[in-house]
């Protein structure tokens, strides 16, 4: 069994590794109070490829705690113009950027009103799809497990136990048990590429996904294409944005959305955990968004902007990843969204959207939210653009 020191040595390579931190790069690091030792090992790595100055920004949902429930409600969207002009200046520089995810302090926000919590997202910044957009930083994500996060994942175990099996489950997902993790990641996308030409080469008008509780239909521009988690700076740097990933994803119509669906896990919405999400779209708007708990949150969020309850996202994911087998909520987005297929509300990429003209129609948002919709059960067709249904997800299997 590697040790835990490995396991952060190889999820530090990892994290470096899919963001392509390059000579001289400036590197942007964004992580949470209990996450100090794998930052650590990040900035050692990212140092040794040659990195010229590493800076490390932490967050603590417990500070966050006392702002939601003392603030002024009007401030709670107020973002700092210096965490702004950071993220600005790492563009223009055209840096490297690592994030690492997952919950510190998964109870932190428990008790407070959802509607408040909903409008401070922090740590995302409004300006983060329009850099992504712009294609000026290489950057990553990966998630970095704590102890407090395993308890949120595995309340029946004890601290150490828990926290034993999170970081099991993480190296799996990550695929540091392979030979060369690299070259697994390498391996594993270049797979899901491939889904996603096949994907492409049809042309598909829409996308019809069905089965219990959901039956939405999601428009696709003329051009667009389904990608997956190799991205390329504008500098030509090839870096992958998620590991894991396990996803192959298109950027949608934003006025062609109708139909409603039904959450299939939970969302973590930077803090707040939001239960049986539902939401009905007409006419590419989520007219409607319910939840068991925490649906103000998901509201407030939907309301932020003009594009913040259009969807910018659509992603597929099969059976054939490491995580949906699992059958483990990780409370954690960035795994989450690679165990089912998802949608996202707000901020639409452009990189899948081929022609100038589509582009201009791809969703504007200060926010991108995904959640998961998708299970064994979820069916999904493509419309062509006579209106004939063609079979592409069944069971978890894809059928073109």
């Amino acid at each position: 069994m590697p040790s835990r020191e490995e396991r952060l040595d190889g999820l530090a390579e990892l994290a470096v590794f899919g963001a392509n931190v390059q000579e001289g790069q400036y590197v942007a690091v964004t992580s949470y109070i209990g996450k100090e030792a794998l930052t650590r090992k990040v900035a050692e790595v990212a140092y040794r490829s040659g990195a010229r100055y590493v800076d490390v920004v932490y967050f603590d949902q417990w500070v966050k705690r006392e702002r939601i429930a003392h603030a002024d409600e009007e401030s709670l969207d107020f973002v700092p113009p210096w965490l702004r002009d950071r993220l600005l200046f790492l563009s223009d520089d055209h840096a490297a950027r690592i994030t690492l995810s997952g919950p510190h302090a998964p109870h932190a926000l428990d008790g407070l009103d959802p509607a408040r919590a909903g409008r401070d997202l922090l740590p995302y910044l409004p300006e983060s799809g329009e850099v992504v957009n712009k294609r000026t930083t290489n950057w990553t994500i990966v998630p970095a497990p704590t102890p407090a996060w395993a308890g949120a994942v595995y309340p029946d175990l004890d601290r150490d136990e828990a926290d034993e099996k999170l970081w099991e489950a993480v190296s799996h997902i990550c695929r540091l048990d392979a030979h060369d993790p690299k070259a697994a990641w390498t391996e594993r996308i270049e797979e899901l590429k491939a889904n996603g030409a096949r994907l492409t080469e049809r042309r598909f008008d829409a996308m019809r996904l069905h089965g219990p509780g959901t039956d939405l239909t999601v428009g696709l521009l003329p051009s667009s294409s389904w990608h997956a988690g190799d991205f390329t700076t504008v500098d030509g740097l090839r870096h992958y944005p998620n590991i894991p990933t396990e996803e192959t994803f298109t950027t949608p119509d934003p006025e062609r959305v109708d139909g409603h669906v039904t959450a299939t896990m939970p969302l973590e919405l930077y803090g707040t955990i939001i239960k049986g999400i539902r939401v009905e779209f007409e006419g590419g708007r989520a007219v409607k968004i319910d939840a068991d708990e925490g649906a103000e949150a998901l509201r407030a969020v939907a309301a932020k902007d003009e594009g913040a309850s259009r969807l910018g996202e659509l992603a597929l994911v099969d059976g054939q990843g490491r995580i949906g087998p699992l059958r483990t909520v990780f409370l954690d987005t960035l795994i989450d969204e690679n165990a089912a297929s998802h949608i996202a509300l707000g901020h639409g990429y452009e990189s899948p959207v081929e022609d100038e003209a589509d582009r201009a129609r791809v969703n504007r948002s200060k926010v991108h939210v995904d959640f998961m919709i998708g299970s064994p059960e979820l069916n999904v067709d493509g419309i062509t653009r006579d209106g004939d249904a063609v079979p592409a997800l069944r069971n978890g299997a894809w059928q073109i």
